[in-house]
């Protein structure tokens, strides 16, 4: 089970960033940005090797691997 920042929406930052410096803004001025987006991953397959049971509302909410 993995939960962080969604790398994609990561990469968005980054490219809005990148595009203000290019166009004149001085990075050291710009906000600091953090992730406002969060992903949740569950293996499936791992989890009933190891014999944990993973509830149902946990699983609805995860994206899950098999």
């Amino acid at each position: 089970m993995s939960y962080g920042s969604d790398f994609a929406d990561v990469h968005r930052q980054l490219g809005r960033y990148t595009a203000r410096i290019l166009k004149g803004a001085v990075p050291g001025e710009l906000p600091i940005a953090q992730p406002d987006r969060f992903e949740l991953v569950i293996n499936r397959r791992t989890a009933e090797r190891l014999g944990l049971q993973i509830p149902q509302s946990l699983l609805l909410r995860a994206e899950v691997l098999e």
